[in-house]
C-alpha cells in the first residue's frame, strides 16, 4: 500500500459515514488551477501556491469519487472553500501532504479535517494552544506530543464549525479532552458561539499514520457514535 493510500484509509476511518478522500503532495505536478482560482492566490508565495493547487486538485478528485463533475472551487473573503451545492468538505495541508475530504450534505451538516507531522508541539506554543486545564491533564505524559494531538483536534473542530458559525476565534474557544488511548476526543465550547452553546461538545477522532497525525470532526452525522 502506498503512503497516499495508507493516509486516505486512515482518514476514512475517522468518520462513521462514508466520505470521499483524496491525498496529494504539494510538491507534485498538478493540473492547472481553474478560472477564478488563480486570482485567489495571485500574490501568494510559491509554497502557498503549491499547497493551494494541490488542495484544489485533491478536492476535485474527491468530487469525482462522489459522482460530481469537477468544477472550480472558489473561496469566501476569509479563504473558506465554497463547495458545490449538496456537498460539505474540508482541505488540510502540511509540508508533505494535502488531504481533501467531501461528503453529501444529506449525510452531515459540516466536516473538518487536519493533518500535521507527528513531531511534538513547539514548547513556546504550549500556552497558546492549550488552556491551563488542558496542560494539567498532560501531566504524566509526554506533554508536547499530547499537546500536538490537541492542536490537531482543535484545527479539525474549528474547520468543522466554521461553515455553520462563520466565526473566527482562537484556541481558547475550545477545550479538548483526549480519550485514554488518544484516538478520540471531545472538543467543548468554552463560550457560546452562534449556533453552539457554552459547554456544547463536538466529537472527533485522531490517528497516527505514515508519521503524521490526522483528525476529523463531523457535525450532524446520522450515526452519532463517532466523530
Amino acid at each position: 500500500m502506498t503512503q497516499e493510500a495508507e493516509i486516505a484509509a486512515a482518514v476514512r476511518r475517522l468518520f462513521d459515514l462514508p466520505v470521499a478522500v483524496a491525498v496529494t503532495r504539494p510538491d507534485a505536478v498538478h493540473p492547472a488551477l481553474w478560472e477564478g482560482e488563480a486570482t485567489l492566490i495571485a500574490r501568494a508565495r510559491p509554497a502557498r501556491i503549491a499547497e493551494f493547487t494541490a488542495g484544489r486538485s485533491a478536492a476535485r478528485e474527491a468530487m469525482r469519487q462522489l459522482g460530481y463533475a469537477p468544477e472550480p472551487i472558489l473561496a469566501t473573503s476569509d479563504r473558506a472553500p465554497i463547495w458545490p451545492p449538496g456537498l460539505v468538505g474540508s482541505i488540510s495541508h502540511c509540508a508533505d501532504w494535502c488531504i481533501a475530504v467531501l461528503a453529501p450534505q444529506s449525510d452531515m451538516r459540516a466536516l473538518g479535517v487536519d493533518i500535521e507531522d507527528d513531531g511534538p508541539l513547539p514548547a513556546d506554543l504550549l500556552q497558546e494552544v492549550c488552556s491551563p486545564i488542558e496542560v494539567a491533564r498532560l501531566q504524566g505524559q509526554a506533554p508536547l506530543g499530547a499537546a500536538k494531538r490537541i492542536f490537531c483536534a482543535k484545527e479539525a473542530t474549528y474547520k468543522a464549525q466554521y461553515p455553520l458559525t462563520k466565526t473566527l476565534f482562537g484556541f481558547d474557544r475550545l477545550e479538548v479532552t483526549l480519550a485514554k488511548d488518544a484516538t478520540a476526543f471531545e472538543a467543548e465550547f468554552t463560550q457560546a458561539t452562534e449556533c453552539f452553546t457554552r459547554g456544547e461538545k463536538l466529537l472527533g477522532r485522531v490517528a497516527l499514520v505514515a508519521g503524521h497525525l490526522v483528525s476529523g470532526v463531523a457535525i450532524g452525522q446520522i450515526d452519532r457514535k463517532g466523530a
